[in-house]
């Protein structure tokens, strides 16, 4: 069936590699959101893999987790005294709603209640304590090794 195309309409065809408008290279949502589901997994294996160690420095040596670092602002370094595991129940959402102060809020149904488990290291110095999220760590060790690929 014949369709009528807007003057931007671009047609996508097969061998057709090169791009027609630049607007065409808008997809890096949905590299974002390949990139949030991966630190998802990773996360969730890493404490999985930690809580089952039985050796939980050796599980962090392996890991690359750093046993000491440099205080964000400056002076002596940072040790890694405690790893913290926090859960969090995820039981509804909330966003500003249009064109008032107060928020939407949208209760979830027990099914679709979420658990969310998160890990902090805990480096501390005489003049400083620092808690570094695991996300971060992994987000910053992936993209070091990225780099060193």
């Amino acid at each position: 069936m014949p369709h009528d195309n807007a003057p931007d309409h671009h047609h996508h065809h097969p061998g057709d590699n090169h791009s027609h408008n630049p607007a065409d290279h808008l997809h890096s949502h949905l590299q974002e959101a390949d990139e949030a589901a991966e630190l998802h997994v990773l996360t969730t294996q890493f404490i999985d893999g930690f809580i089952a160690a039985k050796d939980k420095m050796s599980y962090l040596r392996i890991a690359g987790v750093p046993l000491e670092v440099p205080a964000p602002s400056g002076g002596p370094t940072m040790k890694l005294v405690d790893v913290k595991l926090t859960t969090e129940w995820q039981v509804g959402t909330a966003s500003p709603s249009f064109g008032s102060r107060e928020l939407s809020y949208l209760p979830y149904p027990g099914p679709m209640v979420m658990e969310r488990t998160n890990m902090g290291l805990v480096y501390v110095s005489l003049d400083a304590k620092h808690v570094t999220d695991l996300r971060s760590f992994l987000q910053n060790h992936s993209a070091s090794r990225k780099d060193h690929a």
